[in-house]
């Protein structure tokens, strides 16, 4: 007697939006904080208001990414698990200390900053830039581990993901300091408003010059997966041009990374804050949904 036998294998995404969230938090966090630091060892009067607003948004941003972390889990109330049962081989190890020593630091040097302690102020600023990457990047590295995964698994990840954070950092500040510079700078003298518009400016094209370095890397990985065969070439597809598209295409690529660039340069549109501010929050929009194509996109090939 022939026996058919019929295998039905869900398949199942674990890595949810909440993830994706989290990744974004933690990148708006270590670029806003990497921005205030260099503003700070800069040491111009110019880039003073920075330093005083990534210093509080970055250990702010910080303190509410892991509540998108432990939301995801299937076991919430088990997160301690992570600082006790340690597996010294997992990265996820050593992220769950840098969420916990990176936000200490920050709030140490956001406590020197305030108080006119600059000698203090930059030495943790020091001390918390290196935190503050690998807080972010690890994230990127946990993701290229995932072997069976083609569109995470590439030496890229780690990279893309820092860089991505400091467009996304970049374009936070621009838009505090715009929103700052429109409503709270009135009665500042004339020359304070206009220094405070220039650094915008500045700031913008900064922003531009991060936004087409993070498409070029974004670029080179895309090539990859179309030259190679079976998943990579089913998951570039897959936001190319099937359902994952609108999302990348759309609005990471187009709105979220060539129309702010295009603002931030072009002569008619690069000197008004306006526009500066539009191309900062189109950046951040574009790397929020860079984060849920990264995971959700990057699950959505079953596995063989």
């Amino acid at each position: 007697m022939d026996i058919q036998v019929v295998y039905n294998t869900p398949h199942e995404i674990p890595l949810g939006v909440p993830i994706a969230i989290y990744f974004y938090l933690t990148g708006l966090s270590a670029g806003s904080f990497v921005v205030s630091v260099i503003s700070v060892i800069g040491g111009k009067k110019e880039f003073k208001p920075l330093g005083r607003i990534g210093a509080v948004a970055a250990p702010i941003l910080l303190m509410l990414a892991p509540l998108f972390l432990i939301v995801d889990l299937a076991q919430p109330m088990r997160f301690w698990h992570l600082f006790v049962f340690m597996n010294p081989q997992s990265p996820i190890t050593y992220g769950s200390f840098l969420l916990t020593a990176y936000p200490i630091n920050g709030l140490i040097y956001a406590w020197f900053l305030f108080r006119g302690d600059q000698k203090l102020a930059k030495l943790f600023g020091i001390l918390g830039i290196p935190l503050a990457v690998c807080t972010h990047g690890y994230t990127g590295f946990i993701l290229a581990l995932g072997k069976g995964r083609a569109l995470w698994s590439t030496a890229l990840m780690p990279t893309l993901f820092i860089v991505s954070a400091m467009v996304s950092g970049i374009g936070l500040m621009i838009v505090l300091a715009s929103l700052r510079w429109r409503y709270f700078s009135k009665k500042v003298d004339p020359e304070a408003r206009a220094m405070d518009r220039e650094l915008i400016i500045r700031l913008g094209k900064i922003l531009g010059a991060c936004a087409i370095f993070d498409l070029f890397l974004i670029g080179n990985d895309i090539l990859v997966l179309l030259t190679s065969k079976t998943e990579e070439l089913a998951v570039a597809h897959l936001i190319l041009s099937g359902r994952f598209a609108p999302l990348f295409v759309g609005v990471e690529i187009i709105l979220g990374g060539l129309l702010p660039a295009f603002l931030v340069f072009f002569p008619a549109t690069s000197k008004r804050v306006r526009y500066n501010f539009l191309a900062s929050c189109l950046t951040l929009v574009g790397i929020l949904a860079m984060r849920i194509v990264v995971v959700i996109a990057g699950q959505s090939i079953p596995l063989h």
